[in-house]
């Protein structure tokens, strides 16, 4: 056990981690965010769940159980209006294979195709969970969601973030609202945070985390 708080985080992806270090480190002084690569391999569960926040509390909850240390996990994906709410929680896998982001952004351009701008409105939306031992084996659990609106282009932009980032503008900007066109994939990490899904949902469940950690 290292001389400063953890937390663990069920996820291996990079981006992910570093986005949940930078904003924990706002409301955590020298958290240590570990991966599913830093901890003893178990048994992932599969997302099974109908909702954001089902899988998230699956994931929370097993990784809770197996390492025993606070635990958050995230589910998030595509609402989009014009395919009534889908990709949804397939976001990952919407074209058959579980996240490679390219066939997903090319199938979602195809169903798309013929839809008018004007009906391309579209929405991240990312459900947190943070699970946490209390008492003599229990636990507490606790669900945050964020949502970031905006609209599906119709081709790809940027070389930032992951998933469909690079077909999504958003309507909320940082500094600049006004004719201010980039893809998620083309902003600033900063920007990014400020404005995305998951730093919404983060920065909402950050200050309970801060809390606990504090306490242990």
């Amino acid at each position: 056990m290292s001389g400063v708080p953890q937390v663990f985080l069920a996820s291996r992806n990079a981006k992910k981690l570093l986005e949940m270090r930078r904003i924990l480190e706002e409301y955590v002084d020298g958290v240590e965010v570990l991966g599913l690569d830093d901890v003893t391999p178990y048994d992932e569960p599969v997302e099974t769940e109908a909702s954001f926040a089902g899988n998230a509390l699956l994931k929370a909850r097993a990784a809770v159980g197996a390492t025993g240390l606070p635990s958050l996990a995230d589910d998030s994906g595509l609402c989009v209006d014009a395919l009534g709410g889908m990709p949804g929680v397939l976001s990952a896998r919407w074209a058959g294979t579980a996240k490679d982001d390219r066939a997903n952004n090319e199938l979602l351009l195809q169903q798309l195709a013929d839809v008018p701008d004007e009906r391309r409105g579209a929405h991240f939306t990312c459900a947190v969970a943070f699970v946490y031992p209390v008492g003599a084996g229990g636990v507490a659990e606790h669900v945050v969601h964020g949502e970031m609106a905006g609209r599906v282009i119709r081709e790809t932009r940027g070389s930032g973030g992951f998933g469909y980032d690079v077909l999504f503008v958003a309507d909320e900007r940082a500094g600049d609202r006004g004719g201010d066109d980039r893809t998620s994939a083309e902003l600033s990490v900063a920007e990014k945070d400020a404005i995305s899904h998951r730093g919404k949902a983060i920065r909402e469940i950050a200050p309970l985390v801060g809390d606990v950690l504090g306490g242990l």
